[in-house]
């Protein structure tokens, strides 16, 4: 097929624009590394947080597992899979519960990274058909894909293979929205802010990549981990031109065109994820080696270096300034307030309902310690407040106050392509100030416990610690807040002005690179250092209306002159010491207790969501009920299991298929473990790859990820609890490759498992 000899032109390119990028994370790598330094030895740190920050917040825990219906697009089936969200919010697909509890390998592994959550086929069909320009099926011919009820949950991605879901009732798909969404949301946080150095080099260098490019402003596709970020870099460049070399020569019917070019572009997206992973370690291993010459240099010179960037700076100062300070003056000053307001009205909203959900979590739980009474009740109680941050569904309606985010008639001015990175931005906040005040407040009520004497005291001490941990969320709310509206503000202007002054400024800069001496060249360039210049052109304005916002109280925001005083100054000390178990400390269980033990009792206490209604009949079998019906032929059919029927006709037949749901024995499910570890026939495999001659540039249907493989059952142990690799952090593949490799066996139903990256 085509696509094998566009191998070598397309891993040249993608060696190219990996090079390119590669040569600016040298240059970063080496300011970072100053900046470092020059800040653990300066300091100047910002006002001291009240609330109590939590090291490992959901280490062996499971924020959520439950049964949903998933496509399979190797068969066109949809089959019942059982879900589970470890604590690094991969989505981890069993073939049912059993599979799960005997500790079965998944089916499924997904790394959300970039993906958009769809509620609606109409929203896929949308996204499909400009994906491909020219391809959009007729009306009166069957969409690309068909949901068996009305509820589907649909993972889109731009490059990457997409991921089909269904549920049965309204409630159960806004549940699992909430659910993916958070997982996206973490999962597009990637890049760990706990690295000084690579991370703000990492992010300094696709900045400045993309700006030689010409591509100012924000970028949707900055998600996931480094290498995630990179192969969407890459893509970004590749795509246009596969689209325009591959497109033409696709045959079929729209839809079977749309989604062989969905298989072509996620092959694409595989292969270039092997050879950036490849390519950007080796150039942080160079980097890593030698760090520590480089830090000798910059320690032992650094008030030389200091005085080298300010002479550079006063220079670069002269000639900038006078054009960047008109500039901003006409084309950023007057819209600045628009801005922040537009920023601070669903951002203040927001953090208001987190206290508000915090609040009545707490209330709610000290009047029923009143009404049941017990330190057995507090328990209870506590182990579920412990995860309340990271409850999906009940900090859903904080998370929706950033929705209300709308930039209108400044976003095409400022050439901001969404305001979906600011969205995200304000949720991780909210959910780590949510787990700050609880940690906080479960660490002052565990320390009162041992001087308490009855159930009166308990309720007393527990609304005077709720009163003591409002007021510190309130301090430390309204400094993230103000820290976050100066970083987008800084975000949305600093491009907008980097752009408008390219062209009387840019080419200048050159003359200033004889002003840095050899020896420090490392540490300071001309292009980070004007953009320094800009920044000091527009932070003050910016820190003024951030000023004033606060002076007006209209946000609950705190002046800058309100200090408030650590009145517990063992607090933090506290914090230092080992996690709370409330469950293990007080629930009077021995503390020798086998793996397996431990691992059911955390299926049964740290899931944190319950559903309420029991949960509906998914059971093995159950899914050849929701076969879609369809004019085409299907190109493979499996003898023993047969279609048993239709497609139900309209939504008012889901209680039909409830009805039929309940009446499976689980018999079914029983043989179909059996299945599951018996081998299988891998012809099964090849049934689905679209002819050559009908199709000359497709790839095979079934091509599992880079990697991918049916791990053995004694992988059990790490089904639970999936490590980064499992979820798609670190994908382990054949490098140098064309095609992603075939593997070793399949599964009964010729899915593999799916690792996605």
């Amino acid at each position: 097929p085509c696509l094998r000899r566009l191998c070598s032109p397309l891993a040249e390119k993608t060696g190219k624009v990996l090079g390119e990028f590669c040569r600016c994370y040298k240059e970063q790598y080496g300011v970072a590394l100053f900046n470092s330094v020059r800040y653990e030895i300066e300091g100047n740190g910002g006002p001291q947080a009240q609330l109590l920050h939590r090291k490992v917040p959901l280490e062996d825990h499971v924020i959520y597992s439950g049964n949903l219906f998933q496509y399979i697009e190797e068969n066109k089936k949809w089959r019942n899979r059982f879900c589970v969200v470890p604590h690094n919010y991969g989505l981890v697909l069993y073939e049912n519960k059993l599979a799960y509890e005997r500790e079965l390998p998944p089916r499924v592994l997904i790394n959300s990274a970039g993906y958009k959550v769809l509620t609606s086929v109409d929203q896929y069909l949308e996204l499909v058909n400009s994906s491909l320009p020219g391809v959009t099926p007729k009306s009166g011919h069957s969409p690309i894909l068909k949901c068996p009820t009305d509820f589907p949950l649909i993972l889109w991605h731009p490059y990457a293979r997409h991921y089909y879901f269904c549920v049965m009732t309204g409630k159960e798909q806004e549940k699992w929205r909430a659910v993916f969404q958070d997982c996206v949301r973490h999962c597009n946080n990637g890049i760990s802010e706990d690295s000084k150095v690579e991370a703000p080099a990492f992010t300094d260098a696709v900045r400045m990549y993309r700006q030689s490019k010409e591509q100012y402003g924000t970028w949707d596709m900055l998600c996931g981990n480094e290498t995630q970020v990179l192969s969407n870099l890459v893509m970004e460049e590749l795509l246009p031109e596969l689209r325009t070399t591959i497109g033409p020569r696709l045959k079929g019917k729209a839809q079977e065109r749309q989604r062989t070019w969905i298989q072509i572009s996620d092959a694409v997206y595989r292969m270039v994820y092997e050879q950036t992973k490849a390519q950007y370690d080796a150039a942080m291993a160079k980097c890593e080696q030698e760090r520590p010459q480089m830090e000798s240099t910059i320690r032992t010179d650094m008030d030389q270096i200091i005085t080298s960037k300010e002479h550079l700076a006063s220079k670069i100062r002269a000639f900038v300034l006078p054009k960047a300070e008109i500039c901003v003056r006409n084309h950023v000053q007057p819209y600045i307030s628009s801005i922040l307001e537009a920023l601070m009205t669903p951002t203040s909203q927001g953090f208001a309902e987190v206290r508000e959900v915090f609040f009545k979590e707490v209330t709610d739980m000290n009047m029923n310690i009143v009404n049941e009474g017990g330190l057995e009740k507090l328990v209870e109680y506590m182990e579920k407040l412990s995860h309340l941050a990271f409850h999906p569904v009940k900090m859903q309606s904080c998370y929706e106050k950033m929705d209300q985010l709308k930039l209108e008639g400044l976003q095409q001015r400022f050439d901001v392509s969404s305001t979906s990175v600011f969205k995200q931005r304000a949720q991780i906040h909210m959910r780590q100030q949510m787990d700050d005040a609880i940690y906080t407040f479960e660490t002052l009520l565990h320390q009162e416990l041992g001087k308490l004497q009855g159930k009166d005291d308990l309720c007393k001490s527990i609304q005077r610690i709720l009163e003591r941990v409002l007021k510190k969320y309130d301090y430390d709310s309204s400094t993230v807040r103000k820290k976050f509206f100066r970083e987008a503000l800084l975000q949305i202007t600093i491009p907008f002005l980097l752009k408008k002054l390219a062209p009387t400024c840019k080419g200048e800069l050159a003359k200033f690179q004889e002003l840095i001496f050899e020896d420090f060249a490392s540490f300071i360039l001309v292009e980070n250092t004007y953009e320094e210049v800009v920044l000091q052109s527009v932070m003050k304005d910016i820190m003024q209306a951030v000023k004033e916002a606060a002076v007006q109280r209209k946000h609950n925001l705190y002046r800058d002159s309100m200090v408030l005083h650590n009145s517990d100054p063992n607090l933090h000390l506290l914090g230092e010491g080992i996690p709370i178990d409330w469950g293990e400390e007080y629930s009077g269980q021995p503390e020798a207790e086998s793996a397996a033990d431990k691992r059911r009792r955390a299926k049964q206490v740290v899931s944190v969501i319950q559903d309420d209604e029991g949960v509906l009949p998914y059971e093995v079998g159950a899914e050849e009920l929701l076969q879609p019906s369809s004019p085409e032929p299907q190109e493979m059919v499996e003898p023993e299991e047969p279609d048993p029927g239709a497609l139900p006709s309209s939504p008012g037949r889901v209680e039909e298929i409830r009805e039929a749901l309940g009446k499976e024995s689980l018999g079914d499910g029983v043989e179909a473990e059996g299945r599951l570890t018996n081998g299988t026939d891998a012809t099964r495999e090849s049934a689905d790859v679209p002819s050559e001659a009908a199709v000359p540039c497709a790839t095979p249907a079934s091509s599992p990820a880079p990697g991918a493989e049916t791990p053995s059952p004694s992988a059990g142990m790490a089904c639970h609890q999936p490590s980064d690799k499992e979820t798609g952090e670190e994908v382990a593949s054949p490098r140098g490759q064309c095609s992603p490799p075939q593997p070793t066996s399949t599964t009964e139903s010729g899915e593999g498992v799916q690792t996605e990256f």
